[in-house]
């Protein structure tokens, strides 16, 4: 049954506890809920599964960031409240995963950003969503452009004296769930997670703020590969590729239980990365 405060793009959360009722009007603003947690993946079982994937030479290569960015999602369907979200106070259930990034047109200091979104279905795979990433990116490098960017572009040619009232109008509708479904579709704010990709720009993985702005929860940032020493239980030490994973979460949107068992399931998924070749609502024993 439909709430009365239920938006267009998540539901009410009615059955929660006493605390998380309360954390949202004693701390109204998502920027000052940040929490921080790192996890160091084994690279190993995820690279002799690329290696296997791409020995057909396929026109776009499996790599690192398709495995993470399958993984969360997966991690996301089946840890419904790291999906949730808080706005005005209120706690929402949002009504899909989705992810966002950003894709670097040209590798330059000049060169421009692009968005890309990606909305999933618990049936999709890592083959389903590296088929989309791909679409997403050749159009963007090919095209130059894309929906999100498109509206920017837009709103910058407004007269100056229209962007106060232009700003204070469009946090009024995000604050009450009033803003146009079109502009929530492609808003890189407006989804489940951000992830950022900084070991491509070969820089160490460090912790994404939150926004007031929007409704994402999660952001997840991906560090440069690296070998680091690994110890088995009787001491002796195997250097092995690695990466470090940060993510930023609401800490108001679940307990640290429920982060921590979340951890290991994407931990589990990247460093058996079998698994993603499963449909993202399939659960698993981790």
């Amino acid at each position: 049954m439909k709430h009365l405060y239920d938006r267009s793009d998540g539901t009410l959360s009615k059955d929660i506890d006493s605390m998380h009722f309360i954390m949202p009007l004693m701390y109204p603003n998502r920027c000052d809920n940040e929490a921080f947690i790192s996890e160091m993946i084994d690279l190993t079982t995820l690279d002799a599964w690329l290696e296997e994937k791409n020995a057909s030479d396929p026109v776009y290569k499996y790599n690192l960031f398709q495995a993470v960015l399958t993984a969360t999602l997966k991690t996301l369907t089946l840890r419904p409240k790291m999906n949730r979200f808080i706005v005005n106070k209120h706690l929402y259930q949002r009504n899909e995963v989705s992810a966002a990034f950003t894709i670097k047109k040209i590798f330059s200091d000049d060169g421009e950003e692009g968005l890309a979104f990606i909305h999933s279905k618990p049936t999709d795979t890592i083959h389903s969503v590296h088929d989309e990433i791909y679409r997403q990116v050749s159009y963007v490098r090919k095209e130059g452009k894309d929906p999100s960017s498109e509206s920017m572009d837009a709103l910058q040619k407004i007269p100056l004296f229209l962007k106060k009232p232009l700003g204070l109008g469009a946090r009024f509708l995000d604050r009450h769930g009033w803003m146009p479904k079109s502009v929530i579709e492609t808003d890189p704010y407006q989804s489940s997670v951000v992830i950022s990709n900084l070991g491509s720009l070969k820089l160490h993985a460090g912790y994404h703020h939150l926004t007031n702005w929007g409704t994402t929860s999660v952001f997840i940032v991906i560090g440069e590969r690296k070998k680091r020493p690994f110890y088995d239980e009787d001491g002796n030490v195997t250097m092995k590729n690695s990466v470090d994973i940060t993510m930023t979460v609401d800490e108001r949107i679940a307990d640290g239980y429920y982060y921590s068992k979340t951890i290991r399931l994407l931990k589990a998924l990247l460093e058996n990365p079998a698994l993603l070749e499963k449909p993202l609502g399939e659960d698993f024993e981790y």
